[in-house]
């Protein structure tokens, strides 16, 4: 089921609009800059036909595509390098908006039909030989017509970007439990496999005596909440995984992994994973644990991916009052609405000197926008009956509402 369009008022109708907003909050009424923040950021929003993404979305943007290609001449090298490096990115892109089990599904493009999607591309230590061509590319996607491509395929898939996610590794063998101890090969198998482009941002801690003073892996296994946020707060990160690896003796006497990853944090969502692999005939204990930590990191990918799919068939609309006490407050609002995947468009309402009121027109329900707001560093939640919005806490200590203040 398509979206169906909004109408959108025009842009006479807009500066109307908004001309009485000023004078109705007279004391504003005297401010070129604030009479700019209304005009300029909030027609830009409402203005046009359709439901429209104001910003590129940081998913479709795919970095360090190194190529290197030797050939007849320098010039064919390159094209085959930029040929070969845009059918890579477009690979590394499906990888880490669709699911897993539904790659199959995605087709195998030509460099032609690729060239469709892609929206431009910069390249980066650049050399050259007669014969070879070797850079670092960066690809940026169209969203909307990865969009249809997957919609049209029934393709299901996420775009929203996780804040990053701290990782504690323990792991049990033989009744001995290890999280900072040397060697960990739970640990060191997970630091391998650590995404560089998919929808969760993984970091492991350094193992120093600050972290083995705040934490062991007793408390992690039995989720000490207090210690499990101490160490997550010590790295900056309000969301830890506790990821518990068991060796033991499977079926037939091989040995088997027991993995469970529990989530910590605001996103009570995430939950909790659970899965067991059994050692395969020729297998090490070594090759069974990277296995498993493979298997683990993608797992924590679906499960994201999952509770975050875009569900194009349920569009909804709410309307939030947003508190505001400066031009650069309303700014970095409004950019981190812009860039948050299930936000389809922006209606302002009413602005006065310190509040604006909003639209906002998004996909899935309330909950999976307050899941996607929350990444960037959003709050929504109901006060007296309404709904209302807040940068928290970690934006306003990037100096994210810092800036001039409104004034007559």
């Amino acid at each position: 089921m398509r979206i169906p369009k909004v109408k959108c008022m025009t842009r006479t109708g807009t500066i109307l609009s908004f001309a009485w907003v000023v004078r109705r909050a007279g004391y504003l009424a005297f401010s070129p800059i604030f009479l700019w923040a209304v005009l300029g950021l909030g027609l830009g929003s409402i203005v046009g036909s359709g439901l429209v993404y104001a910003e590129q979305n940081k998913a479709f943007t795919i970095v360090g595509v190194n190529v290197d290609i030797t050939s007849k001449s320098s010039a064919d090298a390159r094209q085959k390098a930029l040929a070969d490096g845009q059918k890579r990115a477009f690979e590394r892109l499906m990888r880490r908006i669709v699911i897993s089990d539904d790659l199959a599904m995605v087709p195998k493009l030509t460099k032609s039909e690729i060239d469709e999607y892609v929206l431009d591309f910069a390249v980066a230590n650049e050399k050259n030989s007669p014969i070879r061509y070797l850079a670092e590319l960066t690809y940026r996607f169209k969203a909307a017509e990865i969009r249809e491509l997957l919609r049209g395929l029934e393709i299901k898939f996420a775009e929203t970007l996780s804040k990053p996610v701290l990782l504690l590794p323990v792991y049990e063998a033989v009744a001995a439990k290890s999280l900072w101890d040397n060697p960990n090969p739970w640990r060191d198998s997970l630091a391998q496999q650590l995404p560089s482009e998919g929808l969760v941002p993984i970091t492991l801690p350094a193992g120093d005596l600050r972290d083995i003073g705040i934490i062991g892996p007793e408390q992690a296994i039995a989720g000490d909440e207090a210690l499990i946020n101490a160490i997550g707060l010590r790295y900056g990160l309000d969301r830890v995984m506790v990821t518990h690896a068991s060796l033991s003796a499977g079926a037939g006497g091989r040995p088997a992994l027991r993995v469970r990853v529990v989530s910590y944090g605001p996103d009570k969502r995430a939950g909790k994973l659970t899965f067991s692999t059994n050692q395969k005939r020729d297998e090490t204990i070594k090759g069974l644990i990277q296995r498993a930590a493979r298997l683990t990191i993608a797992k924590i990918e679906d499960r994201w991916k999952a509770d975050n799919l875009l569900q194009f068939e349920q569009d909804s609309v709410v309307a939030v009052a947003l508190p505001i006490s400066s031009l650069t407050e309303w700014v970095e609002v409004k950019r981190r609405l812009n860039r948050t995947a299930v936000i389809q468009k922006l209606e302002l309402v009413l602005f006065s000197r310190n509040e604006a009121r909003i639209n906002i027109y998004y996909l899935g329900d309330e909950e999976q926008l307050s899941l996607a707001l929350a990444q960037a560093d959003m709050r929504l939640s109901q006060v007296e009956g309404n709904w209302e919005l807040r940068l928290t806490g970690a934006a306003r200590r990037r100096g994210g509402v810092s800036g001039e203040q409104f004034g007559e």
